[in-house]
């Protein structure tokens, strides 16, 4: 029986064939060699992080039953831990960890790519400042991004870290790193794990609180963005500051 059709006669009776044995230019890494890394899918990316698959399950087919199970969201799959990886079939640690490490490199990607000392020109751009931080998270933070008279960034700071449902915000901690850094105007952020971007009465309190207060001392605060991972919602832009 010559190997061709020993491929075609497993393919027939099982429905699977290995990887190994599909026509190279359909080979996940012979693919990325020969086409780019452009010609290739998000699940056969994660198949070459995977390297192997187990008996009767290819690398991607378990690349695809993990996109699948996410609903095919690279950004869902970002917020997987390597526990939550672990639950897939044919997905051990040391798998999971390369699954991890891999999504982690394009977040410390975006990061580098954000420049040093941007101009802050409207919400938009802090969100896009604050994504690093902010995206992929299952619990509440508040930070506050700091800017000079030319509206330019001078400094982000991490204030708190909360459960699922809030985190604690003290208006002297803010004001004391406002008051240090010489800023000149102010932006509060802080994420809802939920994705419901309506202010609570709690939001609504402690901007106004800092509105006041950061008044007397003259930084303006510009602006409270709830932050959640498809969008935000802005106290400036809805006319509430």
């Amino acid at each position: 029986m010559n190997r061709a059709f020993f491929v075609l006669l497993l393919n027939v009776n099982n429905a699977y064939v290995s990887i190994k044995n599909w026509a190279e230019d359909d080979r996940p890494r012979e693919k990325l060699l020969s086409k780019g890394r452009e010609a290739l899918s998000d699940a056969e990316l994660i198949a070459i992080l995977l390297g192997s698959g187990i008996k009767s399950f290819s690398a991607l087919d378990i690349a695809k039953s993990i996109l699948n199970k996410v609903e095919n969201n690279i950004s869902a799959l970002a917020r997987l831990s390597v526990n939550d990886l672990k639950k897939f079939k044919g997905v051990g640690e040391a798998r999971a960890i390369a699954i991890v490490s891999a999504l982690e490199l394009g977040r410390r990607r975006k990061s580098s790519e954000v420049p040093a000392k941007p101009r802050i020109r409207g919400a938009k751009d802090i969100y896009d400042l604050m994504s690093e931080h902010l995206l992929d998270l299952d619990h509440e933070e508040f930070w506050i991004v700091l800017l000079n008279r030319r509206n330019a960034l001078i400094k982000k700071i991490h204030i708190s870290t909360g459960g699922v449902a809030g985190t604690v915000v003290d208006p002297k901690i803010i004001l004391k790193w406002a008051i240090e850094e010489l800023s000149s105007g102010l932006v509060l952020i802080h994420n809802h794990p939920s994705g419901n971007i309506k202010p609570s009465e709690k939001d609504i309190q402690i901007t106004k609180n800092m509105a006041k207060a950061s008044e007397y001392l003259d930084i303006k605060l510009l602006d409270h963005l709830i932050f959640a991972q498809q969008g935000y919602f802005s106290f400036a832009e809805e006319g509430l500051l």
